[in-house]
């Protein structure tokens, strides 16, 4: 059972019976009251984000989630569709589950999923992925005197993100999942 000093951002915890992965922690003092850590943490079974207090003496459960690398199949307009490796057995998950992280899967990627009482409740990514540019337009020559400046390119996976000027049509570029920013060029 972690203290307070425990609980950081991604550590997994158990909140009224269900498992959440905390999101957001600042340690808050205040004169003359005790301190309070703040924390912004998400459900792993319906993925809602909730703002919570702990305060000195509360309890808090570590959550045993047990992390699985699986193969991303395929999707439809409501679920996302996963493949054990070992054993064949395949499973969904909903798409508000999945959230963001659906503009860097490509079909046939492996995936970390996590399991909770059994059962698969989220997903992870790696924190950068390799993706192509499918469109990119043209710099426009003069654009580059202000420093930075970025432009909006589509990915395979159909998402949009800014990258610098550079970046052609048919570039990988490494993507941050948890950010969404163009990290940079690979090819």
């Amino acid at each position: 059972m972690p203290n307070l000093n425990g609980i950081k951002k991604g550590t997994n915890i158990i909140y009224e019976g269900a498992p959440y992965v905390v999101n957001e922690a600042n340690f808050v003092r205040m004169q003359m009251r005790k301190p309070v850590m703040q924390t912004k943490i998400k459900n792993l079974l319906n993925s809602k984000v909730t703002e919570v207090n702990f305060h000195p003496g509360d309890k808090v459960e570590e959550a045993d989630l047990q992390k699985k690398k699986v193969d991303y199949l395929y999707n439809d307009s409501s679920n996302f569709y996963f493949m054990t490796a070992n054993d064949f057995e395949q499973f969904s998950l909903p798409a508000a589950v999945i959230g963001h992280l659906s503009n860097y899967m490509k079909e046939g990627d492996k995936v970390d999923v996590l399991y909770f009482a059994g059962k698969p409740v989220s997903i992870s990514l790696p924190t950068k992925v390799e993706l192509k540019v499918v469109a990119a337009p043209a710099g426009v020559k003069g654009n580059s005197a202000q420093g930075r400046v970025m432009k909006t390119v589509e990915l395979e996976t159909g998402v949009n993100i800014q990258a610098p000027l550079f970046v052609k049509e048919g570039d990988i570029i490494r993507v941050n999942t948890e950010s969404e920013e163009y990290c940079e060029r690979v090819t």
